[in-house]
């Protein structure tokens, strides 16, 4: 992996040519078009299509001059045929850098190669950003601000072809690194790909629960299940195409949870107790690892939980009562008390500012818990 971090802002010139009109294909053209850039869209429905450059993500692509060919083509094509796309493109536009965006790199670079393409004006890239729903109808030109996008340049990709992928990148604001195809798949397998799929077995397990009982579910659930309403057939090509190393991530998850079971079907052996706080302090060894505000090193916070009444502007009078006490919040979500017509803002602050914050709100007459 290079070393090599940066926003990787280019000044991006155009025309830029995108295939694919789903929600990131067409995040990207409402961001080019915010910068300025000439964006041409295709895609193979016609409703997307339309409804992209509805949106304003850009023009269709017919509308392009036949002498003004693009200097940069964007593939936002699904994984299964991302290959077959980036092709066509480096045939039919010999002047353009190619990129895609697929999020499974190594088999798309594998299968280019295979066919023996001319890859130095090619990159794999992928922005590591979206939300649960999908379409251009959700499409946001900020989607990638401040978002990780990976770089995975093939070894005979041009220097000018990665600094145009570093220049689209950069101009949308994202985080730019750069990876090998395979270091970005076996990443991902586990960063991304792992989640996926614990939440939908997670959430697949409530199918058949009884409302009175999911009544009772708190942020737990909701923060550990919200990416189990991903879009299926993307996510069908997404673990297919990163199968193997997926499937070697799944068979440490089978041995925890055989280790599980087995302690559970008898947890007053000797050891049992042991052997359950051994995992779920390894769960708290692994959670630390995760990097912390802004990409840097983990940081423990303070949380409290404050109490607002269910109606209009409660929450922004309480974020500016905390503004005016001088304290930064790190983190904040929102929940719902059951039965009852108030919300609960919790609260993530640095620990030496917990108590100030506890004393200056109650002061202030709010409702807090600690």
């Amino acid at each position: 992996m290079s070393a090599f971090h940066s926003h990787g802002r280019g000044h991006l010139d155009g025309p830029v040519v995108i295939f694919g009109t789903g929600l990131l294909g067409a995040s990207i053209g409402l961001g080019l078009r915010g910068r300025g850039v000439p964006v041409y869209l295709s895609d193979p429905s016609p409703t997307n299509q339309a409804v992209a450059v509805d949106i304003g993500a850009g023009r269709p692509l017919d509308e392009l001059e036949p002498d003004g060919g693009p200097r940069l083509v964007v593939v936002a094509a699904p994984p299964d045929v991302t290959a077959d796309v980036v092709e066509r493109a480096l045939g039919e536009y010999p002047g353009a850098v190619v990129v895609d965006i697929a999020s499974v790199k190594a088999g798309i670079q594998a299968e280019l190669r295979s066919r023996g393409v001319d890859m130095s004006r090619y990159v794999g890239t992928h922005p590591m950003a979206g939300r649960e729903k999908s379409g251009p109808v959700a499409a946001r030109g900020e989607l990638f601000t401040s978002m990780p996008w990976v770089i995975c340049p093939a070894e005979e990709s041009s220097a000018e072809a990665v600094q145009t992928a570093r220049s689209l990148a950069g101009d949308l604001g994202a985080f730019v690194t750069q990876f090998t195809a395979e270091e970005h798949d076996e990443a991902v397998a586990l960063v991304s790909h792992l989640p996926q799929i614990m939440s939908s077995l997670l959430a697949s397990r409530l199918q058949g629960t009884p409302l009175h009982a999911l009544s009772l579910a708190g942020n737990g659930l909701r923060d550990t299940t919200r990416i189990a309403a991903s879009d299926p057939t993307l996510w069908v090509q997404i673990l297919g195409g990163n199968a193997g190393r997926i499937v070697e991530i799944l068979h440490g998850v089978r041995e925890d949870l055989n280790r599980l079971i087995g302690t559970l079907e008898d947890p007053l052996a000797p050891g049992a107790r042991l052997d359950l706080a051994q995992l779920i302090s390894e769960g708290n060894a692994g959670q630390a690892r995760i990097p912390g505000k802004h990409g840097g090193p983990p940081q423990a916070y303070s949380w409290l939980t404050v109490l607002v009444d269910d109606k209009p502007g409660q929450i922004a009078r309480l974020l500016t009562e905390i503004g005016e006490i001088g304290v930064n919040v790190e983190d904040l979500r929102l929940d719902h008390s059951s039965g009852q017509n108030v919300g609960m803002v919790e609260l993530s602050v640095l620990p030496n500012k917990h108590d100030l914050l506890v004393e200056a709100l109650s002061d202030r007459g709010w409702r807090v818990l600690q």
